[in-house]
């Protein structure tokens, strides 16, 4: 059964981060006048609540030291250098379905999380330093990668908009000045 666990809790990730596109677009639907940094401000204290409460809760379960000295290149310098590039990602997201992609958020999501997994392949060769070698069967998998995001992007049904929001404006493409 442990050799289970992280497949199960990447599985809760998949279906929160496959949800949070979605609901991010629901955020510029709702009020297509709002700055796109409203629901980012959510996003933020969102992040903020959860990771401190999840991350003591944790630490406190394990018995961990609550002590952070020193800090470089320690756990919590590392661990902030994870959250900004999360932060930056959920920024990049957030821009993303405030200039067009609440209407097609089938289409945003496959190239964030079909790009990601790529990303994270190829930069694991790269900071291995020629220690690791990727194999033809990654690069066939990075070539599948791109053809699912082709054919989910392309072939993922959507509902016609609404008899009520096909007669309000639509909203705008370019962020709010």
């Amino acid at each position: 059964m442990r050799t289970a666990l992280p497949f199960l809790f990447a599985l809760v990730t998949a279906l929160a981060w496959g949800l949070y596109g979605p609901t991010l677009g629901q955020a510029r639907l709702a009020d297509a006048t709002a700055s796109p940094f409203k629901p980012y401000l959510g996003i933020g204290i969102a992040y903020l609540v959860v990771a401190i409460a999840g991350g003591a809760v944790g630490m406190w379960l394990r018995g961990d030291s609550f002590s952070f000295a020193p800090v470089a290149g320690s756990s919590l310098a590392w661990g902030f250098a994870a959250g900004l590039l999360g932060a930056i990602g959920a920024f990049g997201l957030t821009m993303a379905m405030f200039t067009g992609g609440a209407r097609i958020p089938h289409a945003v999501m496959p190239v964030v999380f079909g790009g990601a997994v790529t990303i994270t392949a190829i930069s694991t060769l790269f900071l291995s330093g020629g220690r690791l070698r990727g194999g033809p069967m990654l690069w066939v998998g990075i070539a599948g990668v791109l053809l699912s995001v082709l054919l989910i992007t392309t072939n993922t049904p959507h509902a016609p908009p609404s008899a009520s929001k096909a007669a309000a404006p639509a909203p705008s493409d370019s962020p709010p000045s």
